[in-house]
């Protein structure tokens, strides 16, 4: 009777904690999952820059507002020793506002503001970016701290012009008519450079496909590290 009892209570003991392991196994502990799960997400403050190379050409003799523009991340950004924007990351953006150099003044303009970044598995993260700097782009300035890009000065290539047209006009008047007739002569030449240098229009802002550029960016922007996926990693993993 005694070992009855006692085989009883032994099967109740096995029963006990066979129900409690399998209560532990069912039953997550959500303090440890999430801890795992949550990865802290990766900021680029205001002002953070980054080297683009332009995918496409751009010049103001054919750009309209709305135009789409396309350009790829030309080096790693890192942040705490973690890559967050790699190489070869798509970077699209658009025309803003785009100006043909004037007859007489104003300079040729376009104005490119970027919008999204595109990874190489599709993440996309949306954020505004300017044009800081065209390191790639010859003849070119930045006008103001919104990205305008402007074609340099040809102010100096008119004067040549009405210069040109005064010599040339000097010696035919001499030849012509002595030395009264090279006075008029230049004088005639240098209305006529002047005349020509005025009709036409001002040099175009033109960047080639591949010029470098430096895009900043304009506000805070967030991104999943846990999303972030290298061109290398997706050519590796197909």
């Amino acid at each position: 009777m005694k070992a009855r009892v006692i085989s009883t209570r032994f099967a109740w003991m096995l029963l006990l904690i066979g129900f409690a392991a399998a209560q532990s196994t069912l039953v997550p502990n959500p303090s440890a999952n999430s801890v795992d799960s949550e990865k802290p997400m990766v900021t680029l403050p205001p002002g953070t820059r980054i080297p683009l190379s332009l995918k496409q050409a751009i010049s103001t003799k054919t750009a309209k507002t709305g135009d789409p523009v396309y350009a790829e991340t030309a080096f790693p950004f890192t942040v705490n020793d973690r890559v967050v924007v790699p190489a070869g990351t798509y970077i699209q953006g658009r025309i803003e506002r785009s100006q043909r150099g004037g007859h007489v003044k104003g300079r040729a303009e376009v104005l490119i503001h970027f919008t999204s970044m595109i990874y190489p598995n599709g993440y996309t993260v949306m954020f505004g970016g300017a044009v800081e700097n065209t390191p790639g782009a010859d003849k070119t300035s930045m006008k103001d701290s919104e990205g305008t890009i402007r074609q340099d000065s040809d102010a100096g290539k008119k004067v040549k012009t009405a210069a040109e047209g005064a010599t040339t006009g000097a010696v035919i008047g001499a030849v012509t008519g002595g030395g009264k007739g090279a006075g008029i002569g230049a004088g005639v030449g240098g209305v006529a450079g002047l005349a020509i240098g005025m009709l036409s229009r001002g040099a175009d802002v033109r960047l080639e496909s591949g010029t470098s550029i430096e895009m900043e960016i304009q506000r805070e922007v967030t991104v999943d590290p846990a999303r972030i996926v290298s061109k290398r990693e997706v050519i590796v993993a197909q």
